[in-house]
């Protein structure tokens, strides 16, 4: 890691003592600016008072389980983007569903070797920052990459605007339409794009941008 830039600050939120000491002391040792927490209410308090780079949540948790961690982090505007990595002993398709429905980027069952650890976390390391300058844009006109996604046109605007952090009120006035419209075009963008909430929709136009629009058709 060049000493030159600043090291990713890692959440780690888990509640088992010795696994919570192994995962900081790897991540530590390998440059990154790591903080451990054993609740999932530490953890959610811990990411507002100052967001990570990067979290990785274990799910099975007392009282606030990882999902609940996952849902109260992606509803906060200050949070909703921070890439968000479940590590857990949990690996069935229904708990990878659930996690993957609320926002979560990537899916680890324990024990994972450390470099599979630390090949996911640099993964999305480095997707966040091509969505960071994704974010950057703010021309109507580019919202024609998400066309390729299988949307009309201006469905493709409704959701260009979604991932710029509007509201469905606040695309309303944009594109001097009614709230209710605005509602129905996201109802058409999700069937389409076979997800479920906005998370999930983002998620896939953030993915098309950073890849540079592309000419592939709708999944």
């Amino acid at each position: 890691m060049n000493p030159a830039t600043p090291r990713p600050r890692i959440l780690v939120i888990e509640d088992e003592p010795q696994m919570l000491r192994n995962l900081t002391t790897i991540l530590r040792a390998e440059g990154f600016d790591t903080q451990g927490v054993s609740l999932g209410t530490e953890g959610v308090a811990a990411a507002r008072r100052l967001p990570p780079d990067l979290i990785l949540c274990d799910v099975m948790m007392p009282g606030l389980d990882g999902f609940a961690v996952l849902e109260q982090l992606r509803a906060d505007a200050a949070t909703a983007r921070i890439p968000f990595i479940f590590l857990t002993a949990r690996g069935d398709r229904g708990d990878v569903r659930t996690g993957m429905n609320l926002g979560a980027d990537d899916y680890l069952s324990k024990p994972v070797r450390t470099e599979d650890l630390l090949s996911a976390i640099r993964a999305r390391l480095a997707r966040a920052r091509q969505t960071t300058a994704v974010l950057t844009l703010t021309a109507p006109e580019h919202a024609s990459a998400l066309e390729t996604l299988g949307l009309s046109p201006r469905e493709a605007e409704v959701l260009f605007w979604l991932i710029q952090g509007k509201s469905n009120g606040d695309i309303a006035t944009i594109l001097g339409v009614a709230e209710a419209t605005v509602k129905k075009h996201l109802e058409r963008v999700f069937a389409k794009l076979g997800v479920e909430n906005r998370t999930s929709a983002a998620r896939c136009a953030l993915d098309r941008l950073a890849a540079g629009g592309g000419n592939s058709a709708p999944r």
